[in-house]
């Protein structure tokens, strides 16, 4: 049985990096694969034992400096050394540091990375994927926008770099009108028109021009916003002065949406930048038609115009106008809309097909490392024979 160690620095928050790895190491599993998930940092917490219920490892390396504390470096040598994993597949930058230079001292036949960003990050990030560049087997990037930027940048080599997009599980999101009911009844939204928003409250889902443009659409709107972060304190004050405390309802960290995805008439999406979004795609699966700022990522998923809008980033008055022309199409209207989002998942994030692409370049990956192995072997024969 092949064994693939999943590294990603904490599964404490989910985000959408977090909830690609948890579907990738479950379904891994449920292929027969052995799957390990090691968090740099956390206790991994409801994940941790989601993934345990799903027969897959769970590992916290317990670092309390970020990727440089050296007593988590020491545990991951060792752990590699004892459980020698065939494939070991990074996602965000700490995790791919880490599995990277590992190998010095730990080999692995097979070191991946994947890019989650459009973002390229700053000076730090920039030299740390350059002096490393050389020590991956492959890089993947989950859409064009990331492996352009990365490629742009000087991060990747384009003989490395493929694209792999996200995932998603599309039957678990299937419409059901009774959990729609029901979550309706329970937020007292019956004859309300719902927004969803999700994500972390940071700077780069630009909240602000969310809020700002929602104090903009028709009365009959509401928003619910999935997510906790730093800027949680200043955006209910940035609510409270814009006067939508009864419009608005901040739900704080919330470890699955699918409830919220099914109450829910739209998703909204105001990000400076994406990777590949797994809100949206998500809100696809679940036939919700969608709003979202025009920024690589989210270009890759919403058809504009077909299966919801773009409007510009930053501009509130653009994604209140976007907002309220949806709005007031015809619910049938809408339902097409959601329709073919959903037919357009189905055909491009299948977690299904997903799957299939990462086992394929995990066997040429390691096939690949064989047959260096073989022919080095056999060079060494050749060169004895003839002296």
């Amino acid at each position: 049985m092949s064994h693939a160690a999943l590294v990603i620095p904490g599964l404490d928050r989910i985000g959408g990096a977090e909830r690609q790895v948890m579907l990738l190491a479950k379904g891994l599993r449920g292929r027969g694969w052995r799957v390990s998930v090691v968090a740099l940092t956390g206790s991994g917490g409801q994940a941790a034992h989601e993934l345990a219920n799903a027969g897959v490892a769970f590992l916290s390396l317990e670092m309390r400096k970020g990727w440089a504390d050296p007593r988590g470096w020491v545990r991951f040598h060792r752990w590699l050394r004892r459980e020698r994993p065939e494939v070991v597949h990074a996602h965000l930058p700490h995790a791919a540091w880490l599995a990277r230079w590992s190998r010095l001292c730990a080999p692995s036949p097979v070191v991946i990375d994947t890019l989650h960003s459009s973002w390229t990050g700053p000076l730090g990030r920039r030299l740390g994927y350059r002096l490393s560049g050389w020590l991956p087997d492959h890089v993947t990037a989950v859409s064009q926008s990331v492996a352009r930027a990365h490629l742009s940048a000087g991060l990747v080599s384009r003989s490395k770099l493929s694209v792999l997009p996200n995932g998603a599980d599309i039957e678990a999101w299937r419409t059901d009108p009774s959990i729609r009911a029901a979550a309706r009844q329970e937020l007292n939204l019956v004859d309300k028109f719902l927004w969803l928003a999700a994500g972390r409250l940071d700077a780069v889902k630009d909240y602000p021009t969310l809020l700002r443009a929602m104090s903009a659409t028709p009365e009959p709107a509401r928003l619910l916003i999935a997510g906790d972060g730093p800027l949680r304190s200043e955006l209910l004050a940035l609510s409270a002065r814009l006067g939508l405390e009864r419009r608005v309802r901040f739900l704080g960290f919330v470890p699955g949406l699918t409830r919220w995805l099914q109450a829910a008439d739209a998703f909204v999406l105001s990000s400076r930048w994406e990777g590949l979004p797994m809100g949206l795609i998500e809100a696809a699966a679940c036939a919700l038609p969608a709003i979202a700022t025009d920024v690589p990522g989210s270009r890759e998923v919403i058809a504009h115009g077909l299966t919801g809008w773009l409007a510009a980033p930053g501009d509130a008055a653009a994604l209140a106008q976007a907002m309220t022309t949806l709005m007031q199409r015809s619910p049938d209207q809408r339902r097409i809309m959601g329709e073919q989002a959903r037919r357009q998942a189905i055909e491009r994030f299948s977690l299904d097909a997903v799957l299939d692409r990462w086992e394929r370049l995990y066997a040429e990956l390691l096939a690949g490392k064989s047959l260096s192995i073989a022919s080095a072997g056999a060079a060494a024969l050749t060169g004895s024979g003839s002296s």
